[in-house]
């Protein structure tokens, strides 16, 4: 090597530069719709997963953090695959530490007025409702006006927003991102007490 020529380590040189910026590239990918939305509709992130996903969920940012957070992202779709969710009880369930973690609910939804439009920083919202039917909207944050400031203790602030609203049923889950305001849990008629299942997926910067 120290013998070759000046010109031929600078050629080598921007070779294995040249080499470097295409594999960093390739480790960066860029979503946008149409490619995000291939994505999610291949359905290779189900890993056996039967469960829909919403019409609603925001795909570029879906595609996004799971490619950020792959194994935390895989270990929470296990969790929803292999879990018999009818007979488990409510409580809080471990899946990766606190980068991922699910609570099981069995309760009374809430009137349109009981229910709140809220947003989170730290972690995404998976939302299922295991049995039974609630109804849920869904709302850009950046249409809502804020009516308690973020509270990092509760991962939390709350809003006044006009949004789309949404019967959740089982067999289809919801995906809330920092960018979403949502109001779950309101009462749907004939349904008076709903299984849900949240799972937290920490938000990958």
């Amino acid at each position: 090597m120290n013998n070759l020529p000046i010109y031929k380590k600078l050629l080598l040189f921007f070779a294995f530069l040249g080499l470097i910026t295409t594999v960093s590239a390739q480790d960066t990918t860029t979503w946008a719709e149409k490619s995000a939305t291939k994505w999610v509709h291949s359905k290779e992130w189900k890993n056996g997963l039967k469960l829909k996903v919403h019409s609603s969920v925001n795909n570029v940012v879906f595609a996004e953090q799971y490619h950020k957070n792959k194994a935390v992202w895989d270990k929470a779709f296990a969790f929803l695959r292999d879990s018999d969710l009818l007979t488990l009880k409510p409580g809080k369930y471990v899946i990766d530490g606190d980068n991922a973690y699910a609570t099981i609910t069995e309760a009374p939804s809430k009137t349109f007025e009981q229910s709140a439009w809220e947003s989170h920083q730290k972690y995404i919202d998976l939302q299922y409702v295991i049995k039974g039917k609630e109804k849920i909207g869904v709302a850009p944050i950046t249409t809502a006006t804020v009516i308690k400031p973020y509270d990092d203790a509760r991962d939390a602030a709350n809003y006044t927003a006009e949004g789309q609203y949404y019967i959740a049923t089982p067999g289809t889950f919801f995906l809330f991102f920092p960018g979403d305001a949502h109001r779950p849990s309101i009462k749907v008629d004939g349904y008076d007490v709903v299984k849900k299942l949240v799972i937290k997926i920490k938000v990958a910067e």
